[in-house]
């Protein structure tokens, strides 16, 4: 007896020392083709992505309960250009735009007018519609000096590749004064992604495109600037679940109905050497706001 409990706690002691995963690192040029794997899908250049996304946005008001506000529908249609330096080796850029639709949390309806349910107002919603998101530079192997620096990271569950980052957001605020220093007002936010791919296809070289990627997106974030909410305490917490595809005809219905209607521009790509700035939901909010009466639609004393 004694003999099997020491068997049985020495099994036990093994297995509480084995690692609770695999990180797998990846250096210099497979490292940046990997990297571009799972930015572009894909090493090749301009095949077009579609990275979709749906989820829920909360409100969070200390001494409240939490608030379903809206539910989200999502895209973001990107391709990649690819260059050889021969200083730096191989580089990448992604270039992409972007919609996010705000749905009624009950008939998953695009909303187009929100009644704000602590003020009583009705305000115009705001989707997000930025043109463009691209990467501000290209991403290469080396340095400017040819010493290799690409280095990336993922975690790997059996067939599974998992990459994930944590982005804390704290930058003056589009919509604020010069003075944001002195009297507060920046913006601050954290965007966190969870990306899934099969193992098989980002570790072989020989596996040019992926097939299918997840995605999990949660945004902990300030109010929206369209919900009126002025200086009222709180934040928003948004989360979301999706995939990646080549394939046009996987788009779900919704976006492909408020593309036609609404953004007839945003299932097509940005051209690939667009060096336009990058658009945020703040910078186009203050674009749709100049020369217009922000007040509400309506309102409720």
């Amino acid at each position: 007896m004694k003999k099997i409990i020491l068997l049985t706690c020495l099994f036990l002691l093994s297995i509480w020392l084995l690692p609770a995963q695999e990180t797998m690192t990846f250096t210099g040029k497979e490292a940046i083709e990997i990297r571009q794997k799972t930015t572009c899908g894909t090493v090749e250049e301009g095949k077009t992505r579609y990275g979709m996304w749906e989820g829920r946005a909360y409100s969070r008001v200390p001494g409240e309960k939490d608030k379903h506000l809206f539910n989200l529908v999502g895209i973001n249609t990107r391709h990649c250009s690819v260059v050889d330096d021969e200083v730096r080796g191989r580089g990448f850029r992604s270039v992409s735009r972007e919609i996010m639709l705000y749905l009624d949390p009950k008939t998953n309806e695009i909303m187009d007018v929100w009644t704000n349910p602590w003020n009583g107002l009705e305000v115009k919603v705001a989707h997000v519609a930025n043109d463009p998101v691209n990467m501000r530079a290209y991403a290469y192997e080396k340095d400017e000096n040819g010493k290799s620096t690409a280095r990336t990271s993922m975690r790997k569950y059996g067939e599974v590749m998992v990459s994930s980052a944590e982005i804390p957001l704290y930058y003056a605020n589009p919509l604020g004064s010069d003075y944001q220093a002195y009297i507060g007002g920046a913006y601050h936010a954290m965007e966190i992604f969870n990306s899934y791919y099969k193992t098989k296809e980002i570790v072989d070289p020989n596996v040019k495109a992926l097939s299918q990627s997840d995605i999990s997106w949660t945004r902990v974030a300030q109010w929206l600037p369209w919900m009126q909410m002025g200086d009222k305490s709180g934040i928003m917490i948004f989360n979301a679940t999706g995939f990646s595809t080549f394939d046009l005809d996987l788009v779900w219905q919704q976006i492909k109905d408020a593309v036609k209607e609404r953004y007839p521009t945003y299932l097509t790509a940005p051209p690939l050497d667009d060096k336009r700035p990058n658009e945020t939901s703040w910078t186009v909010f203050k674009k749709f706001m100049v020369g217009k009466d922000p007040a509400p639609v309506t309102g409720n004393e």
